[in-house]
Formats: C-alpha cells, sequence, structure tokens
C-alpha cells in the first residue's frame, strides 16, 4: 500500500472512530443527564433528531473524502491537476440543501421553542407554584410566598439561598433576576437554561416528572467566586413540599424579633 493510501486508512480510522463514538452515545443515552421535566422530552427529542441529521451528513462527506483520497491520491494516478472553473449548477445545489434544511429545522422546533420560551403559565392559576429567584454574585436568593396565602411582595414572604424546593407534577414559574451581572440559571435535568439579566424580570418555567435532587448551576463565567454558584434543586411530594414551607416559615418567625406588647404601643403614641 502505497503512502497517499496509507494517509486515506488513517482519515478513514477517524471516521469509524467518531461514528463509533456518536452511535454509542446515542444508545447509552449519555449525550444528556437524566431528563426529569415534562418539557424536556421535546426537547431530548429536537437534539437526537438534530444530532442524527448532521451525523448523516457527517458520515457522508467524510465518506465521499476518503473515497477520493483513496481513488485518486497521486502515486496511483501521476497525472498532473486539471484546472476547473467549478460547476454553477453544484454550487446552486450545495447552497439550495443547506439553506432548506436550516429552514425545516427552524420550522420543526417551532413548537418546543414555544412551550418553553412563548407559553408562560399565568401566575394566578392555582396549580402553578410561583417564586423568586435573584441571582448575585455569589449565590441564589430564593423567595417564596408565605404559607398563609398572598403572593410575592406581601408580608410573610420565605427566603432560601441555593436551595428550591418544588412540588412533583405541578408547573413552576420562576421569576429570574440578577443583582449585579450576567448569570445564567441552568438547571440540567429540566432542560432548562436562561440567563439573568440585571435590571429585567425574566419567567422561566417547568413541569418536573421526577422526585430527586438535582444541581443547579450558573454556566457564565460571572466573576471570581463563581464556582460557588452551585445550588440544589429539590423535588418531592406536594406533602414534603408543604411540610418544608411550613418549617421554613417557623424557622424564619423564630429569629424575627417579637413585636412590642400593645400596651406599650397605645402609651408611646
Amino acid at each position: 500500500m502505497n503512502v497517499g493510501k496509507s494517509w486515506s486508512v488513517v482519515f478513514l480510522m477517524v471516521l469509524v472512530f467518531g461514528v463509533g463514538v456518536f452511535v454509542y452515545g446515542a444508545a447509552a443515552g449519555i449525550w444528556l443527564p437524566p431528563l426529569a421535566s415534562e418539557a424536556g422530552l421535546g426537547i431530548d427529542h429536537l437534539f437526537m433528531f438534530i444530532l442524527w441529521l448532521t451525523g448523516i451528513a457527517f458520515v457522508a462527506t467524510e465518506g465521499a473524502m476518503f473515497w477520493f483520497l483513496w481513488k485518486y491520491n497521486a502515486t496511483d494516478n501521476p497525472k498532473p491537476a486539471k484546472f476547473t472553473h467549478g460547476s454553477h449548477t453544484l454550487e446552486v445545489i450545495w447552497t439550495i440543501l443547506p439553506a432548506a434544511t436550516l429552514l425545516f429545522i427552524a420550522i420543526y422546533q417551532m413548537n418546543a421553542w414555544a412551550e418553553s420560551k412563548m407559553r408562560v403559565p399565568k401566575e394566578d392559576d392555582p396549580n402553578v407554584v410561583v417564586l423568586e429567584v435573584r441571582a448575585r454574585q455569589f449565590e441564589w436568593r430564593v423567595r417564596y410566598p408565605g404559607v398563609h396565602g398572598g403572593k410575592l411582595g406581601q408580608q410573610g414572604e420565605l427566603f432560601t439561598v441555593n436551595d428550591i424546593h418544588v412540588p412533583v407534577n405541578r408547573m413552576v414559574l420562576v421569576h429570574l433576576k440578577s443583582e449585579d451581572v450576567l448569570h445564567s440559571f441552568f438547571l440540567p435535568n429540566m432542560r432548562v437554561k436562561q440567563d439573568a439579566v440585571p435590571g429585567m424580570n425574566i419567567p422561566v418555567w417547568f413541569r418536573p416528572i421526577q422526585e430527586g435532587t438535582y444541581d443547579l448551576a450558573c454556566s457564565q463565567l460571572c466573576g471570581w467566586g463563581h464556582y460557588k454558584m452551585m445550588g440544589r434543586l429539590t423535588v418531592e411530594s406536594e406533602a414534603d413540599y408543604q411540610a418544608y414551607l411550613q418549617d421554613l416559615d417557623r424557622k424564619q418567625n423564630a429569629t424575627m424579633p417579637p413585636a412590642p406588647p400593645k400596651a406599650a404601643e397605645e402609651k408611646s403614641e
């Protein structure tokens, strides 16, 4: 085997290795972390569709390159190269095909985009859990409505840091804000990733379908303490969620200073 064909075989081994990694990753489910949200089903389907589409194009392109390297190497074909201006027809074809493919993908993904970015749940829906996550260097500040009714911004709010609890099988609506720089609210298992922009209140929503504890990370390089932006999301049953809020309410009320006696208040007036 001559040198030219030897190099073409090396090129083919790269192709075989790449396809092997692709097929193994898709079959073993290692491309993405375990799914735990309802909308993530559509996102995962879209991801795998694009992965297979680009994978097939990769195999076809690299296979054609190997064939030409093998068949037309300089050792077996010592003829001088022939200059050509190219083919206008071929240029039109390989311009139209990628454009049509991208247009198809843009249309195909519209429903997944709408579900995760456009169809905002109604805040006054009793089945929607509403909370606020305020990012800052270098923590996530979480705010819940009080357990005795009311909304965000009213008396009795509950607060935590780097620890979000939500009930399973209920829509969760997060008001995402930032106090300083760009942060990225990233819940890999929920297939949620949204930048927190200073001065903006950005709605983020998901419906968890699997109980467990999941990572909450910031995927923006937000400063020297970026590594501290690691929180957790706990998805639990409705009963455990309500018990968590009640316990949080008791702890916060226990740390609050007692109100002055009524008589003392009247006397001071």
